[in-house]
């Protein structure tokens, strides 16, 4: 008789089953602001992609607000067709895709702002932990005084801007490893 390995047996994680996906943050395309695609490839160090790994974005509204109990800002109101949290897997090639809204830039602390942007995370087999980045946009005046772009090294900081590939669609590759490895954040 064979039996199948059990959980504890294996090298996990195990994504492809045990978590709830949503690839869609504008509500059926109700969400207000301007429709976007992000998508990309998740590759290891040596190019070549990583499959079934976990992708996570996590943004602001088209008006820079959160859907979060702790953002009470009024002017940047929450809209209610937008959920700001996405969850999708990679696939044999390591591609993901979101469909999103434009964010909207949203307040750092000391009176700063931050330039429109998707934090994203990453879990996959291998990682003990997830890693942070964060994916801006081309052309967009504000990523010049973007505090948290601003931390990254200059010759690395295109590394974080997305790649415009034709109206509302934008390409974020995710590099784990090795040359032109993405920049990542800590917790």
């Amino acid at each position: 008789m064979t039996l199948a390995p059990t959980a504890s047996q294996t090298l996990g994680p195990f994504f492809n089953y045990a978590l709830p996906l949503n690839a869609d943050l504008t509500g059926g395309g109700k969400a207000q602001g301007c429709r976007i695609v992000l998508r990309g490839r998740v590759t290891d160090v040596d190019a070549a992609p990583v499959r079934d790994a976990l992708v996570e974005i996590w943004q602001a509204n088209a008006a820079g607000g959160y859907d979060h109990p702790l953002d009470r800002d009024e002017v940047r109101a929450r809209d209610p067709h937008f959920i700001g949290f996405g969850r999708t897997l990679t696939d044999a090639e390591g591609a993901f895709s979101f469909t999103t809204v434009m964010p909207g830039p949203v307040p750092f602390e000391g009176n700063c702002w931050q330039a429109p942007h998707i934090s994203v995370a990453v879990f996959a087999a291998g990682l003990l932990r997830r890693v942070r980045t964060r994916a801006y946009f081309p052309g967009e005046a504000m990523n010049e005084d973007d505090p948290v772009l601003a931390a990254v090294p200059k010759e690395r900081r295109e590394l974080l801007v997305a790649a415009a590939e034709g109206e509302g669609s934008y390409r974020f590759d995710i590099r784990l490893r090795g040359d032109n490895e993405t920049p990542f954040f800590g917790d």
